[in-house]
């Protein structure tokens, strides 16, 4: 868009001859009544709470029935709402005079339904009231509120058949009905036949573009109208500034900006407004910042583009401290605030800062905006307090598609999977349709669960409510069935997309990695580079994930140094976590440790526990017991690390420190979270501990499971017991046979025919021995055994399993 628009030539706005009959023409009035003090009163009148002081007085002097009172009353009490009482002083006129009517339509108009203003107009017909230009505006512009296409071109027509269809402020109605109702095509084609066109018809189909989301035919449409000599002016402006802000052009932006300095917009709330909101949404919170300091007045408006700007350029801290800035200097926020206040919480996880603003929404009565509501179920479900949301949900009348997807997505986020999925039945028990953001929610929850049964079942779903096209909702159903065990079909879908987001190449990148496929990760992220879609920071997390998971050590040193080199992206704690697991695994642990300490930045839990992780793997005590007492320094109520550390101590015979270890978890009442696995068989989930006997088919599992470690033992398995100690020889074989996933194979293999696969999901690592004897168990069954631990899939089949013993 050029800078260097036209001057400004203004063409007053051609005259319509009025058809009405006027109040001089029908009546005369004696020049006392128009003196009448009461008279006086109404024309300084500013509200409905000073008519009705006035009105008794013009009652007791009996102005009642007089035309200018009557024309008057009529008038205010329409401009100001009260079609009740206007009604009744219309009703009684005999001899009603056209502008009445136009006077009642257009309070029918401003203050009341569609339906009632067509009503009064068709009477108007049958009343033999010519119609006037105004008329038809007032009715247009109530049909494109409203969004009714149909009824707008019923007035579209009567527009024609009453003489106007070249009336320029008929058909800039005409244009903008249409713009509202989304139909920018033929709002085009009304603008186009125009013979003339002023300043306020451009600004309509300027606007019209640019709602529709249209924002580069906006753009071209101002410098069409600058060369036809139209000089835009602020509503111009405040028109096109969202159309830059939505196809982020900071550079035109910005030169519209210059246009506003040197037309001397600036001063004007709602131009500087906009520019605030321009430059947030283009990446420029620092240049909208500026300009918010330098404006004399703001609207809660202004204070409402500020907070939201922050929010989106992820800066939640400083879109909290403007809300209170607006707070402290006097401003009541709007519902609009509100929500910007709530989503900046969410992000940040502040539930102090978070329940304040909840009692703000309390009394700004604003607990009845179910737009507010659903935003504070987002905060409290991101703030980890789903219970609070699922209370505001379960109270929430007149709930929305908006409030459904916010508790399913809440649910979700806290893993609290089975709600999620009960929500989303209950939902679809309601005939509420779900969409694409429904669906974005609960596949993740169902991915969780990792059962090809109910992946299946969604992924209909999704084809028959015509989703499958949406990049999206594909995306989550590639990750659903690479979670699920299914990487082959993921990566069909994967293939089947017309259009990938980088989220897409994400997780099929980290599906592979996840099933050991290291090798084929790595080529696919070397292909994604070779495209248009550039990797992000979670892309390099998941390549170093695969690389890690595969031992492709060296691949995993180059991604994790072309991450900044190339592609200038600062590795976060994640990925330094994701590299000492990549070095700890491959028995590099002296060169994992130097890593840690030369770390630019403070290392985590995530960094030390990949540490510990490794020298338990490789039975490192003294790097092990270092990286531990880190940990626990940052964490020392995880009972979780305690143990691992035990363990480590344990394989090198150091009972001591065990002891020591076992001492201080039970002073501080640490536990070690129980495993548990899952297993589906028909439309059943069964979960087992390790060591439960309250599933109803126990004695039968125990029963199959001692023949199977029989049989397993006589094909070579050995117990591997050094997890387990003070205990005998004897008694260390039998807890070992009583882990959670041995039990859930032996009841999966129970419960199926010959041939299925056993989909197993575990919560914790697979310990060493569970994955030796499922090994064995694959192959004297002959079963393919598919496991989904906390970390990857292993998948055995044949006595051997795809992580080549390297996990």
């Amino acid at each position: 868009m050029s800078s260097h628009l036209l001057p400004f030539t203004a063409t007053p706005p051609p005259q319509i001859p009025s058809t009405q009959h006027t109040l001089s023409q029908r009546t005369h009035i004696p020049s006392h009544i128009y003196k009448h003090p009461a008279a006086i009163l109404l024309e300084l009148c500013t509200s409905s709470k000073e008519l009705h002081q006035i009105l008794p007085q013009i009652i007791k002097n009996g102005l009642y029935n007089e035309t200018l009172f009557q024309t008057k009353l009529i008038s205010l009490f329409c401009k100001y709402g009260n079609l009740t009482e206007a009604s009744r002083v219309f009703e009684p006129i005999e001899d009603k005079f056209d502008a009445l009517y136009h006077t009642m339509l257009k309070g029918y108009a401003k203050s009341s339904s569609l339906d009632s203003a067509l009503s009064f107009f068709s009477r108007m017909k049958h009343d033999s009231v010519r119609p006037v230009v105004y008329n038809f505006t007032y009715l247009l512009k109530l049909c494109g509120d409203n969004s009714d296409l149909k009824r707008g071109k019923e007035i579209h027509g009567s527009v024609i058949t009453s003489g106007f269809s070249w009336n320029l402020f008929a058909m800039t109605g005409v244009v903008n009905m249409y713009a509202k109702c989304r139909q920018i095509n033929d709002a085009y084609n009304m603008f186009d036949r125009m013979p003339e066109r002023d300043l306020v018809c451009w600004n309509t189909i300027i606007s019209g573009y640019a709602q529709n989301g249209f924002a580069k035919a906006a753009l071209m449409l101002v410098l069409r109208m600058s060369e036809e000599g139209h000089r835009p002016d602020s509503i111009t402006i405040v028109s096109i500034l969202p159309a830059v802000a939505d196809t982020r052009l900071l550079r035109i932006g910005m030169a519209v900006h210059g246009y506003v300095l040197r037309a001397g917009f600036e001063s004007l709330v709602n131009v500087s407004t906009a520019l605030v909101d321009m430059y947030s949404k283009c990446g420029s919170v620092s240049i909208a910042r500026v300009i918010f300091d330098g404006m004399d007045h703001r609207t809660v408006v202004s204070w409402n583009s500020m907070i939201d700007g922050y929010v989106q350029s992820g800066d939640a801290e400083g879109a909290m401290l403007i809300f209170q800035k607006m707070l402290d200097e006097g401003v009541q926020p709007s519902n609009v605030t509100v929500m910007g206040a709530l989503h900046a919480c969410a992000d940040l996880g502040d539930l102090e800062r978070g329940k304040f603003v909840h009692k703000l929404v309390d009394q700004l009565k604003l607990d009845s905006d179910v737009s507010v509501m659903n935003s504070l179920i987002s905060m409290y479900s991101k703030c980890k307090r789903v219970d609070i949301a699922a209370d505001i949900f379960k109270n929430l009348r007149n709930k929305t598609l908006v409030s459904w997807n916010a508790m399913i997505l809440g649910y979700a986020q806290n893993g609290c999977v089975n709600e999620a999925l009960n929500a989303f039945c209950e939902m679809q028990s309601r005939n509420i349709k779900p969409d694409s953001f429904t669906m974005v929610s609960v596949i993740p929850a169902l991915a969780e669960l990792s059962i090809p049964r109910q992946a299946k079942w969604i992924h209909g779903l999704v084809i028959r409510r015509f989703l499958d096209k949406n990049v999206f909702v594909m995306t989550a159903l590639v990750d659903m069935y690479a979670k699920c065990g299914a990487i082959h079909t993921a990566r069909k879908l994967f293939d089947m997309m017309n259009e990938r987001h980088v989220i897409t190449w994400n997780a099929m990148i980290d599906g592979y990695g996840t099933h050991g496929l290291g090798k084929t990760s790595v080529e696919l992220f070397e292909e994604m580079k070779k495209g248009t879609i550039k990797p992000n920071d979670i892309t390099f997390l998941c390549a170093l994930s695969a690389c890690s998971h595969s031992g492709l050590v060296e691949e995993g040193l180059c991604f994790f140094e072309s991450m900044k080199k190339d592609y200038g992206i600062e590795p976060t704690m994640d990925h330094y976590g994701a590299m000492v697991d990549l070095l700890g695994r491959a028995g590099r642990l002296n060169q994992a440790w130097d890593f840690i300490q030369k770390m630019p930045i403070k290392p985590g839990i995530t960094v030390y526990g990949a540490m510990l992780g490794a020298c338990k793997i490789h039975k490192n005590a003294d790097l092990g017991e270092k990286a531990a007492f880190e940990i626990f320094k940052l964490n020392p109520d995880d009972g979780g690390y305690h143990v691992l550390l035990a363990n480590i101590y344990a394989t090198a015979s150091m009972w001591d420190k065990v002891a020591k270890v076992r001492t201080i978890m039970e002073k501080s009442g640490l536990q070690k979270t129980p495993g548990c696995s899952l297993v589906e068989i028909g439309n059943g989930v069964h979960s087992f501990y390790s060591g439960t006997t309250s599933h109803p088919q126990s004695k039968k599992i125990y029963a199959y499971l001692e023949t199977l470690v029989d049989e397993i033992r006589a094909a070579g398995y050995v117990p591997d017991t050094n997890s387990i100690h003070d205990v005998e020889d004897d008694v260390k074989v039998q807890l070992l046979n009583t882990h959670s996933e041995k039990l859930a194979i032996a009841f999966g293999l129970l419960n199926t025919s010959t041939g299925t696969p056993i989909h197993i999901r575990k919560n914790l690592r697979v310990c060493g021995d569970c994955h030796n004897a499922t090994k064995y168990i694959s192959l004297v069954t002959g079963r393919e055994i598919i496991v989904r631990d906390m970390h990857r899939f292993h998948h055995f089949k044949d006595g051997a399993c795809s992580c080549g013993d390297y996990w």
